[in-house]
């Protein structure tokens, strides 16, 4: 890990960051002195995220990262970054069998998972560091897919793909994903519904680590990313050895 002074210098857009593995970020890079602008669609919400976290080193500034003329808009916002992250995902209505799947929901995980990303890279290349760096976050869906998550899994496998051709176009901005296995966040609503606490421990019992995971575990695994300035264009797989069982 970097010194807290190295931290200081850093400045980090998080998109998704007042909730789950966003928030957990935000906490962590603040928690070591870094410069942390939080990015998500509902003002209260963000209102809300900069009340707990009380920190005069936190930006917030609602933005749809779906809409190209809100994401250009947003980089005018930012100044200079040294690193942009996104852990934002729309997935509501998207875990269905496929008789029952409503495009509108498909498109909004396209949306917010893939072409979302994809804006930010666009307009957010223009400020960042050329010893900056781009986090996506994928998931476990694309290597484990089930029954009502085809939608998801293959998302997750088109945005590691982009990350792959964007390490190789952008660098020496390095771009990279992490992909968490199940973890316990605000999401699982959107799967699971009032079944998530015993979906949730059935998975644990099967995972080598015997748990699910948490937020902070894979804020930890984005700040290597952000850090280590040897790596680019990986995916990194925090899941407790899920691909594995």
């Amino acid at each position: 890990m970097q010194s807290v002074n190295k931290a200081i210098s850093e400045r980090v857009l998080i998109v998704g960051g007042n909730s789950g593995m966003g928030l957990a970020l935000a906490e962590c890079l603040l928690a070591e002195g870094a410069q942390v602008t939080i990015v998500g669609r509902s003002r209260e919400r963000l209102n809300h995220v900069s009340g707990r976290l009380a920190n005069d080193r936190l930006r917030t500034i609602a933005a749809d990262i779906t809409q190209e003329d809100q994401v250009a808009d947003l980089f005018q916002q930012t100044g200079p970054l040294d690193h942009i992250v996104t852990t934002a995902a729309n997935i509501e209505g998207a875990y269905e069998l496929l008789p029952s799947l409503e495009l509108a929901a498909a498109q909004k995980v396209v949306d917010s998972k893939f072409m979302g990303p994809l804006l930010l890279s666009k307009y957010g290349v223009p400020v960042l560091a050329k010893t900056g760096s781009i986090v996506f976050t994928s998931g476990i869906a694309a290597y484990r897919p089930a029954p009502r998550g085809s939608v998801v899994a293959a998302i997750n496998g088109a945005l590691e793909s982009l990350a792959y051709a964007l390490a190789v176009e952008l660098g020496p901005i390095r771009v990279n994903v992490v992909s968490p296995g199940w973890v316990d966040s605000p999401l699982w609503k959107f799967v699971a519904g009032d079944a998530k606490n015993a979906v949730l421990q059935a998975k644990a019992e099967q995972l080598p680590v015997g748990r699910i995971g948490r937020p902070e575990d894979i804020a930890h695994a984005i700040v290597f990313l952000l850090r280590n300035s040897f790596v680019t264009g990986i995916v990194l797989h925090v899941d407790g050895g899920h691909r594995l069982v």
